[in-house]
């Protein structure tokens, strides 16, 4: 598949993002006419950690992993995008080159802008320009929250807190409480928190056994989020 096939209509697309929902029209249609639409594939590489920031993203649909790798190959997870999410601002914003990867974790269609169109844009409307610094802000509080969560939490806290975040982004309701609408490998769990494999499998199973969620074909469903919400403290 290729970007021509994806239908969208940009304009639409624009006026529903939270971002820019409040243009007018005209400022919309000047906007879509610099932006493109571009499909990438489950595990396809969208942008690598230093490469030129010359674009800000949107994703119309699927989910988009951002990512960071040491110089043995581990990899940890910073942020999981979901529909509707921005992606790319920092770089876009400062004209540096990109602070880490993004990875499409499943089929995914993004709404690209374009620096040479965006920031002539930004300067003309400051309200967008404001807004997006709320996002900016917002991911900031984020990664200050993952690298406490790293630094002062033991495995299985980190974990517990990291379920909670994904179910307040990806949760809807299921039988007995809430399950997580985005398929993640233990693989892909472990890098999220920075631990390994096995011990979110050990983890998981030890908490299916004591009621606290259930394992469905590899879905995650939060049944007791209080309790979770206890591991997540035992050992802050």
């Amino acid at each position: 598949m290729t970007a021509s096939r994806i239908a969208f209509d940009k304009e639409l697309v624009l006026a529903g993002h939270f971002l820019l929902k409040h243009l007018q029209r005209d400022d919309l249609h000047r906007l879509a006419a610099g932006s493109r639409l571009t499909y990438h594939p489950r595990n396809a590489v969208i942008f690598q950690k230093g490469d030129p920031g010359s674009s800000m993203m949107a994703v119309v649909r699927g989910r988009v992993k951002i990512c960071s790798h040491s110089m043995d190959g581990k990899e940890l997870v910073l942020s999981i995008v979901n529909r509707g999410g921005l992606f790319g601002e920092i770089a876009l914003l400062d004209g540096e080159p990109r602070t880490a990867d993004a990875v499409a974790l499943e089929e995914t269609d993004l709404l690209v802008l374009d620096r040479n169109q965006l920031m002539p844009f930004l300067t003309e409307r400051p309200e967008v320009a404001l807004r997006l610094i709320g996002v900016l802000c917002k991911r900031l509080r984020q990664t200050s929250e993952h690298l406490e969560d790293t630094l002062f939490l033991e495995a299985s806290s980190r974990f517990a807190r990291a379920l909670q975040r994904l179910g307040d982004a990806f949760g809807r309701p299921a039988a007995g409480g809430t399950q997580l609408d985005i398929k993640l490998s233990q693989q892909q769990l472990g890098c999220l928190v920075g631990v390994s494999r096995e011990s979110i499998n050990k983890l998981l199973n030890e908490w299916q056994r004591n009621g606290v969620l259930r394992l469905d074909a590899g879905r995650i469903t939060i049944l007791d989020r209080e309790a979770l919400e206890e591991l997540g403290e035992s050992c802050a």
